[in-house]
């Protein structure tokens, strides 16, 4: 693999970690900026929804640039967002920070996507795709627990610092390691929009906000769940999110093995197996060790989906595929924000820690259910009858 990866691996890691480690912090944060647990779920939702805008938004502006310019801005924003984090008197502009720093998020693993697809042959982009989304998933076991960890002794503001100095050694790899590559000739904006004219590419992206957004309704409340539920002590939320993103990179690897070589099947499998364990989860985590076992299979389920449906979106939109796979990481975070905020209206309810779940396992049965629609209507296409639909139709459905 290019080592053009590894830069870009080394942002996919400072991202990662200042995404996921606020549901480490959110007890501490919550406390000490005197805020309850489910308006502290904000900054989860506020930050998802930043993402959600933010990678269209940035991805157009960035339309007369080039892609490794690109990638040097959305670094520098995301360090001065975590800065702002680091040093926020109130809820109010932490809360502002993070949705700085996610206005970076998905235009960067959008660009970066088409960057790694492009630096390999056509067999290998979902492996190369999954190899940058390694750092994601890798600072779920060396970013979030011990960002957790330093959050927990010396302050979570410190966590936000150390995060912020991350990016500044992901902006400096960028630089050093991405090629110069111009835009292609001859795409423009209206090019890069008539990629959701497919169907495909809107199926996709819907997996994308019910599948991962399944996990998201789970693991935003973990730490008071595993504490307050399973018993933990709130020291071993740590070694938990250890767990957790141990489960994450496995997922991302074999998914993006495997989305090389049969990607519907990948996704019925992960999916499918998904929302079985999201729904066990209700019962596991009345349990230490259950418990724990059900994180990791959360992770590696969840993360067994994003190289796949990033590749599919990709494929979808070869011609333009910028905007599409920036707005597909939007998704992603779309179904985090959803998820946060409808599991912490069940815990506002009186549900309990556990109701979160059943929002996980319903999310994740309507990403099968569209992952059906999808198979359904590729094989239409390619069936005998698929020259009698009207060509108006036909083009959507490409």
């Amino acid at each position: 693999m290019p080592l053009a990866l590894l830069a870009l691996a080394i942002g996919a890691f400072g991202i990662g970690t200042t995404e996921f480690v606020v549901t480490g912090l959110l007890p501490d944060v919550s406390q000490d900026l005197g805020v309850s647990i489910p308006t502290g779920g904000l900054l989860v939702t506020g930050y998802a929804l930043g993402v959600m805008f933010g990678a269209p938004l940035m991805t157009v502006l960035g339309t007369k640039v080039s892609r490794k310019r690109m990638l040097t801005l959305l670094m520098g924003i995301f360090i001065v967002g975590n800065l702002v984090s680091a040093f926020a008197p109130s809820f109010a502009v932490l809360l502002i920070g993070r949705v700085v720093t996610s206005l970076a998020h998905g235009a960067f693993f959008g660009i970066g996507s088409v960057v790694a697809a492009d630096l390999v042959a056509p067999n290998k982009k979902a492996g190369a795709i999954a190899m940058m989304f390694t750092g994601l998933t890798a600072a779920n076991i060396v970013g979030v627990p011990l960002g957790t960890l330093v959050g927990q002794s010396a302050g979570w503001r410190v966590t936000f610092g150390i995060i912020a100095a991350i990016g500044v050694v992901g902006l400096a790899g960028v630089a050093r390691l991405v090629p110069e590559v111009s835009r292609p000739a001859n795409v423009h904006l209206r090019h890069e929009v008539a990629a959701f004219k497919n169907a495909q590419v809107l199926l996709a992206m819907g997996m994308t906000v019910f599948g991962f957004g399944g996990v998201f309704a789970a693991i935003t409340y973990i730490a008071p769940m595993m504490t307050h539920v399973a018993g933990y002590s709130a020291g071993s939320v740590t070694w938990l999110l250890v767990l957790l993103g141990a489960g994450m990179v496995v997922g991302n690897l074999l998914g993006g093995k495997f989305a090389d070589r049969a990607l519907m099947p990948m996704l019925f499998t992960s999916l499918g197996a998904l929302v079985i364990v999201l729904a066990l989860f209700t019962v596991t985590a009345h349990h230490k060790a259950e418990a724990a076992v059900t994180i990791v299979l959360i992770g590696a389920l969840g993360f067994a989906t994003v190289p796949p449906l990033q590749k599919q979106v990709l494929d979808r939109a070869h011609s333009a595929p910028t905007l599409a796979s920036a707005v597909n990481v939007g998704a992603f975070n779309l179904g985090n924000a959803l998820a946060a905020w409808l599991g912490g209206l069940t815990i506002s309810a009186g549900l309990g820690y556990t109701a979160p779940s059943w929002v996980g396992a319903i999310m994740a049965g309507i990403a099968v259910l569209l992952a059906v629609a999808s198979a359904v209507l590729e094989r239409a296409k390619r069936s005998p009858g698929a020259a009698a639909i009207p060509p108006a139709v036909a083009v959507s459905a490409d």
